[in-house]
């Protein structure tokens, strides 16, 4: 680890002049002298650790006022500042009462200790898992490399990486929170060093490879989040989060899957379905949304919708295990809603 300075920033502005003055746009090996923020934490401080991030310094805005409250207004929704921690969300009743599917993703990411540190920003800015990716001895594609260690036949170990969307890197991310966001059509605001605000669909946050394998979200390193804003849902709104882990204790999830309905009897008007820990970004699954409209929920319906879901799979060679999984977790979800 290198040795850095610490800076307490007071507001937005004062974080964001901080960093305009020793930023580096390239966060990796080369990131020598660079300006990067912190919340919680957990994630910037183990990219620290392994060497991949040297900043010169690290700038705190965990204790910038304003950004670690929850609101609810029925026409704008929820708004949930960026700095609130998964503690804070697991134990709000409103989103557990009008957005089940987050309360449930909350309550199944990281442990007790973690959740009282991690932030809802932090959180979703988190990087991608794969264990290449995060060591400093493997220089892959996300860093500009010339491979993709965990692809290889043969040496790679890829039985937790992603079955879909995976032509390049096959990395996960590792936000299970974001699944359940993304269900709901959540925006993310985000505040630029210019200090104007713009909201992003969740879906337009998350940068898929093949787009630009060196971004992972849109948010570059000049940029802060603000809020995550849930808009109001229906009274027929019914929602659920089902995550399959390998050990009953605390574990990075192996296939996660947010479902949200609006309902009318036993019949589905409109249905998101996204899945987690699939590809490397969260993934909504349009086939499975489609298979799903003006159809009745019922066991036959939700295994064709599971069954579009897998159609697009391409698994690699330690992970064919995922697609029945998800599968399964997809059919679960689906007809526990009803």
């Amino acid at each position: 680890m290198n040795k850095f300075s610490w800076y307490e920033a007071k507001s937005l502005e004062d974080a964001l002049e901080q960093v305009n003055s020793t930023v580096s746009e390239q966060l990796y090996e080369s990131s020598n002298g660079a300006a990067v923020f912190k919340s919680g934490g957990v994630d910037v401080l183990d990219w620290v650790k392994e060497g991949l991030l040297r900043p010169e310094k690290i700038v705190n805005i965990r204790n910038i006022p304003g950004l670690d409250t929850i609101r609810f207004d029925k026409k704008e929704g929820m708004s949930i500042g960026a700095n609130v921690t998964l503690a804070e969300l697991a134990s709000n009743n409103e989103i557990k009462e009008k957005y089940l599917a987050v309360h449930q993703a909350v309550n199944h990411a990281a442990t007790p200790q973690l959740r009282n540190m991690s932030t809802l920003g932090g959180n979703l800015a988190q990087r991608n898992r794969c264990w290449y990716f995060r060591s400093a001895d493997h220089q892959c594609f996300r860093k500009a490399g010339d491979r993709c260690f965990a692809r290889h036949s043969e040496t790679g170990e890829n039985e937790n990486h992603a079955i879909i969307d995976n032509g390049s890197c096959v990395s996960v991310h590792a936000s299970s929170i974001a699944t359940a966001l993304m269900a709901f059509n959540a925006s993310v605001v985000i505040v630029g060093e210019d200090g104007k605000k713009r909201a992003v669909g969740i879906d337009d946050f998350f940068v898929t490879a093949a787009k630009d394998i060196s971004m992972e979200t849109v948010l570059t390193s000049k940029e802060i989040i603000t809020d995550i804003i849930l808009p109001p849902p229906s009274k027929n709104t019914k929602s659920i989060y089902v995550k399959h882990v390998a050990r009953e204790s605390y574990d990075w999830s192996l296939g996660d899957v947010a479902v949200v309905m609006e309902v009318s009897g036993d019949t589905c008007k409109e249905a998101s379905i996204v899945l987690g820990a699939a590809a490397p970004t969260p993934y909504r699954s349009v086939p499975a949304q489609e298979a799903m409209q003006k159809m009745n929920i019922n066991d036959e319906n939700a295994e064709k919708a599971a069954e579009a879901a897998m159609s697009v799979a391409r698994p690699l060679s330690k992970n064919a295990y995922k697609v029945p999984l998800f599968k399964s977790i997809i059919k679960q979800a689906i007809t526990e809603i009803s």
